[in-house]
């Protein structure tokens, strides 16, 4: 049961969708697709001469948020193992499921389109992680759950006690940062986006419509133009590992 292939969500309230498909676009260098769905509520971040790594979705939670899917040959083996593994099934669809974690955070199982070509750094960065941010009642449950479902992925303490990595085989875009909070609130998800230098990264996006909410220790937590919340991180664009010197 390999996973071929990762996708990153924007998740963003479906009012907004279009000024979150302008600003993600400009972003990561892409074009957006023609939408789909019963809504138009999906597109996809289309780059040139690689394959899609970014989508993105309108849903009806005014904070939207973020998710994974996976991409697999085996698509209702995938979705046995999951919820052997605790999770539970929140959708069936034809050819394709959704999924929660047991903390309830989101994820999708599709299958795998051939993708293999991941998408190159743009403007000194990539959008390259999910963290998920989870309550600290269950944190070392999700981390014994995603790291059981990534079976082949490496598995491994973050740079700070709060932080666990889930990193895939290279040639996958995207990787699992799970993160523990400090208090006892429902599972959520954001984005992260690997900067070769986050002041440079978080200027030429505050030019695009984002803003500044807060700084941490190597990372910006910033808002984007239709309100989700997203950090840039002081990581290699092209590993996603952190310096040396901020390990």
């Amino acid at each position: 049961m390999s996973i071929r292939w990762t996708y990153a969500f924007v998740d963003r309230p479906a009012g907004l969708l279009d000024r979150a498909g302008e600003f993600w676009t400009a972003v990561t260098g892409t074009r957006l697709s023609a939408p789909r769905g019963e809504r138009g509520e999906f597109a996809t971040l289309v780059p040139d001469a690689a394959d899609a790594c970014v989508k993105i979705q309108g849903v009806d939670d005014e904070d939207g948020g973020a998710h994974l899917d996976f991409a697999v040959d085996d698509v209702p083996g995938f979705v046995g193992t999951a919820l052997e593994l605790g999770a539970s099934l929140a959708g069936e669809h034809d050819g394709w499921a959704v999924l929660r974690s047991p903390a309830g955070q989101l994820f999708c199982a599709v299958p795998w389109r051939g993708e293999s070509a991941r998408p190159p750094v743009t403007h000194g960065s990539r959008l390259d992680q999910v963290c998920l941010d989870t309550p600290p009642s269950v944190h070392e449950a999700e981390v014994a759950f995603w790291s059981s479902l990534t079976t082949d992925w490496e598995s491994l303490p973050g740079s700070l006690a709060e932080f666990h990595v889930v990193k895939p085989p290279p040639g996958l875009p995207i990787r699992i940062l799970l993160q523990r909070l400090g208090e006892e609130r429902p599972a959520t998800a954001h984005l992260d986006l690997a900067c070769a230098d986050i002041e440079a990264t978080r200027a030429d996006h505050e030019r695009l419509g984002a803003r500044l909410v807060a700084r941490g220790r190597h990372w910006t937590v910033m808002r984007d133009p239709a309100g989700g919340t997203y950090c840039l991180t002081g990581r290699d664009p092209e590993t996603g590992g952190l310096p040396r010197a901020a390990r």
